[in-house]
């Protein structure tokens, strides 16, 4: 058993989550903003890897400026060499935090539960097993772009959700899937509309994965 699995963000028109270099951008209008907290407040846990803690050292909690009385869901980090730093945001007192590493990474007393799978990178699979016996059945997804073709490339993912903002970034920024990319059309990574509609100023699509 494993837990639902929805993977959401926001790109550019050309497909980018964040400039060259992976510095971040402001792609969502305030509507999504919104939307993507109540998102989290209704999941049981907030997933991310290790480059989004370095590059935007975000909090992964949600905003009382867009829900009443939030329910900060777990938050968990795919860290495989455990290279988190000690003050990152993530890790303060304001909601759970699960580190998943993997066997090789060194051992370190941090304020969060360490799990280990897999030994060189993250085993996905054994991950969600994890986070299933823990009592976490929704998984938000927040990315980047690694993490995100990862859980769509072994077909772990139930919903994805782009927002796109009215923007072009332009070549060698971050896409939403980054990794190897398909050489052969049985590779390809097929989707099925579910949902389409405004948002703002951007637009807003739900995608079922396809997995046969």
């Amino acid at each position: 058993m494993r837990p639902r699995v929805i993977v959401n963000a926001a790109m550019s028109v050309d497909g980018k989550i964040a400039l060259r270099g992976g510095k971040r951008i402001k792609i969502s209008n305030e509507e999504d903003f919104e939307r993507v907290h109540r998102l989290r407040n209704e999941v049981d846990a907030i997933l991310v890897g290790i480059n989004t803690v370095l590059m935007d050292n975000p909090k992964l909690t949600v905003k009382e400026k867009y829900v009443k009385n939030p329910r900060n869901p777990v938050r968990v980090v795919l860290d495989s060499k455990l290279k988190i730093p000690a003050n990152a945001r993530v890790l303060n007192n304001m909601a759970r935090t699960i580190i998943i590493t993997t066997d090789n990474a060194p051992q370190r007393n941090l304020p969060a539960e360490i799990i280990r799978c897999g030994q060189e990178k993250v085993d996905l699979k054994c991950a969600l097993e994890e986070l299933w016996k823990r009592g976490i059945k929704s998984v938000l997804v927040e990315g980047g772009g690694t993490i995100i073709h990862a859980f769509l490339k072994e077909r772990l993912v139930d919903e994805l959700w782009v927002f796109i903002g009215p923007l072009i970034i332009g070549g060698g920024a971050p896409t939403l899937a980054e990794g190897e990319g398909a050489a052969d059309e049985r590779d390809v990574i097929r989707l099925k509309l579910l949902e389409h509609r405004p948002l703002g100023d951007g637009l807003l699509l739900k995608y079922g994965v396809l997995n046969d």
